[in-house]
């Protein structure tokens, strides 16, 4: 391994209805098509050295996945992201990519940003059911793993939660309320689905029809602001910083001309 790229990816419209299976499939025969020159884990079956992290449920849109590759020859990470995306169905888009030179990626997506779309639901209904929500303490829901049914309370994880106004372009006979929520990456997992039991729970708020849920954003929540930063944005900046030190220490090395 010579290279590691870190890649933003999307889930749009009906590709929001694929499984992360399904888009690993996907995108590694985007990395065939492209000709990306993977390096290739140890043992007796090889495999791309691809890292996904934390992808969205599915079913779900997505503005804000994120993975790594690990390369065997250096790239230019937006000239390998150009090619990946003309590679991938539409829908599922590369949209950014960086040279990895930080460590943790993963450890920079703790909390998401998610909108909910609720056709059918009165934008003052759903204001009434947040504020519920908000109110309480500890807002139970239960939910089915793989190890039976566990209950565990949604309210802690959500940093924030807003009705946004109504969209005024809409037929006034087709009502739909928007929620936007911050949510932190706890264990277990609370999902926005979660967060929909959760406000029937408290508010008796049931959409007449399955909601439109899209991850807008995803990446280190800043307490101080009360916002999730670009988990890309410190290699970035140690990407710019990296010619900077380079010409420096070129400077620091060359010779003195002769005295005067």
């Amino acid at each position: 391994m010579v290279q590691r790229i870190r890649l933003r990816y999307t889930k749009r419209g009906r590709l929001r209805f694929t499984s992360h299976r399904d888009f690993q499939r996907a995108f590694e025969r985007a990395l065939r098509r492209a000709e990306v020159p993977m390096a290739y884990s140890a043992g007796f079956t090889p495999h791309p050295r691809v890292s996904y992290a934390n992808a969205a449920p599915t079913g779900t849109g997505s503005e804000a996945e994120y993975l790594e590759i690990a390369l065997a020859e250096p790239r230019d990470p937006e000239k390998l992201r150009e090619l990946l995306d003309e590679s991938m169905p539409a829908g599922l888009d590369i949209i950014d990519a960086v040279e990895a030179r930080t460590s943790g990626l993963a450890d920079r997506l703790t909390a998401s940003v998610w909108e909910l779309r609720l056709d059918g639901v009165d934008p003052a209904e759903a204001e009434r059911a947040v504020t519920a929500f908000l109110a309480a303490e500890t807002v139970e829901v239960q939910r089915r793993t793989k190890n039976g049914m566990r209950t565990f309370d949604t309210r802690g994880a959500v940093v924030t939660l807003e009705a946004l106004p109504a969209q005024v372009d809409r037929p006034l006979d087709h009502a739909c309320a928007i929620l936007r929520l911050v949510v932190r990456h706890l264990t277990p997992a609370v999902r926005p689905d979660d967060v929909l039991s959760g406000l029937r729970a408290v508010a008796d708020l049931a959409p007449p029809v399955p909601s439109a849920v899209t991850r807008l954003a995803q990446g280190l929540f800043d307490e101080e602001s009360g916002t999730v930063t670009d988990p890309l944005a410190p290699d970035r900046e140690a990407d710019t910083a990296a010619p900077q030190t380079a010409a420096v220490a070129a400077d620091a090395k060359a010779p003195e001309g002769p005295a005067a």
